[in-house]
């Protein structure tokens, strides 16, 4: 799945700046396996498309500024130990809120002369500890250093772009709840409240609304006879009377209506035990087949 991460090249004048560039090649060369689109600064825009200082910090956090609708998260790389600061300073630049990875390359203990040094693995604590008195929450790479090109960053990166996708995902989420919660079900209690203020709406609807349209349809209604085929499609119901299938088909289509016209991502239906008392069906294979569509339910 394509993704765009806002990517800063941490960089000291101290160490060579082979180290930067190669940085770069290895890292270009990863997004295009993971079909990963970097929002990064260039060779022209500062040194080496690195930062360091306050004026890299400022260019910087305008371009992730200029690119927030579009950046899912923030790789921090460190080929060498990095100016912390000027890290730090282009994140709050940016205003954005997104995940953040810290990655810091590995010395070369058979390649330690100056041409070669790096220092990172001292760099990205003090990067780390930066962005915390920032108020920056972070990602960590499994090893402390970890080289590019190898496969441990390669599935540290993956798993990083998977949490990027959930917490956009999360944060533009609409939930429906479907009738209230059964009694005994202490389990699924939640605030609605705390949800809003991460972001996730929730809709509700009382299940005497949804029996009350369903009941309104008409058995012989084109779009019930083919719900019914769907659910015949989807699992066995060779024992199930048509009765039954024609109430879990007018459920299923008054939900669908419902979540197209608010624009729903999920439910959570009170499945228990109105709905066998006052309905006359179980909807678990409704419910199933909503997930699968990825409208998890």
């Amino acid at each position: 799945m394509p993704s765009t991460l806002g990517v800063i090249l941490g960089n000291r004048d101290f160490f060579p700046d082979a180290l930067i560039s190669e940085a770069r090649q290895q890292l270009t060369a990863l997004f295009s396996q993971l079909d990963v689109t970097p929002i990064w600064l260039t060779q022209g825009q500062t040194k080496l498309g690195d930062v360091q200082g306050w004026p890299d910090a400022v260019k910087c956090g305008e371009l992730f500024r200029a690119h927030r609708s579009e950046i899912e998260g923030i790789l921090v790389c460190l080929p060498n130990f990095g100016d912390e600061k000027a890290l730090s300073d282009a994140i709050r630049l940016s205003e954005l809120n997104v995940p953040i990875l810290v990655q810091a390359c590995p010395d070369d203990l058979d390649a330690f002369g100056l041409e070669r040094r790096r220092d990172a693995f001292c760099g990205k604590i003090s990067a780390c500890n930066n962005l915390r008195q920032y108020g920056y929450k972070y990602t960590l790479t499994r090893d402390h250093t970890v080289a590019i090109n190898g496969d441990r960053f390669r599935e540290d990166l993956t798993n990083f772009l998977a949490t990027c996708r959930v917490v956009r995902g999360l944060r533009r989420v609409r939930l429906g709840a479907v009738g209230a919660r059964p009694n005994a079900f202490n389990t699924t209690r939640f605030s609605e409240k705390l949800f809003e203020a991460a972001g996730i709406s929730v809709n509700t609807i009382d299940l005497s609304e949804v029996f009350g349209s369903a009941q309104r349809i008409a058995d012989a209604d084109a779009r019930v006879k083919q719900r019914i085929e769907q659910i015949r499609s989807y699992a066995d119901a060779s024992n199930a009377p048509n009765e039954s299938l024609v109430k879990m088909a007018k459920f299923a289509l008054v939900v669908d209506d419902w979540m197209q016209e608010l624009g729903l991502n999920a439910t959570a239906i009170q499945c228990w035990s109105s709905m066998q008392k006052n309905f006359g069906v179980n909807v678990c294979t409704i419910m199933s087949m909503m997930s699968e569509q990825l409208l998890p339910s």
